[in-house]
């Protein structure tokens, strides 16, 4: 059974709607960074940043998985292939494509949490910042998203996960943004196979094996119709 580790980031699920970081139309121009994606920020103006995030609530969840979130779970579901998918999207189109085996490295838009005694709920469509922690009863309540200047979720896993794969593969990120810029450089030293398959080439694209360009719902069932109807060695 091969063991299979992917990453994927905002290239992903650009195709359902949900506008990318880092495009010149970004989900961020009109607000600074540092207002609505820092703990700084949201200490300064938390109500401004649970509209913010209210409002890419919304959005996700009126935006359907596309052919290549359709695509990975139907890899999961191949008996012969272990797949982990490691995301970097806050949205949750995977889980409603169907796969089951998903980390959220930087959080969901479909939880809250207390930053008094960190516990984790499930967030409502609307929230403020008047908002009680159901556990402390603290007016405590922001998102479970991983701003800058915080550590992703559940690194341990995933690199205990990533140095034990066959295949590392990464879907829609430029690969810029660390920890996750270090993934392939870490599966290419232990000895991972690595495959890339985004819009365009990435800074790190020459790290991989294999850098294949083009939308991720054609190149995703592509790459996944191949290796499901590959015979074994």
């Amino acid at each position: 059974m091969a063991k299979i580790v992917i990453l994927t980031g905002a290239g992903i699920s650009a195709e359902s709607g949900i506008r990318t970081f880092r495009a010149s139309d970004g989900l961020w121009e009109d607000h600074r960074i540092e207002d609505v994606a820092t703990p700084e920020g949201f200490g300064a103006d938390p109500e401004l940043v649970h509209e913010f995030y209210n409002m890419r609530r919304a959005t996700a969840a009126a935006a359907r998985p596309n052919a290549a979130h359709v695509a990975l779970a139907q890899l999961e579901r191949a008996p012969q292939h272990q797949v982990l998918v490691v995301t970097q999207n806050v949205d949750d189109l995977h889980e409603r494509a169907g796969s089951q085996h998903v980390i959220h490295m930087h959080g969901t838009l479909f939880g809250h949490l207390c930053h008094s005694c960190d516990h984790r709920w499930p967030a409502p469509a609307i929230s403020t910042a008047h908002d009680l922690c159901p556990a402390c009863h603290q007016p405590a309540t922001r998102p479970d998203i991983v701003w800058f200047g915080e550590m992703p979720y559940r690194m341990d896993e995933i690199w205990t996960a990533l140095r034990g794969a066959d295949l590392f593969v990464s879907i829609g990120t430029s690969g810029n943004v660390y920890p996750a810029a270090g993934f392939a450089q870490d599966a290419m030293r232990t000895g991972v196979a690595t495959l890339e398959l985004n819009l365009d080439r990435s800074s790190g694209s020459h790290i991989f094996d294999e850098s294949r360009q083009g939308l991720a719902s054609v190149l995703v069932p592509q790459w996944v119709d191949q290796i499901c109807t590959a015979k074994p060695n």
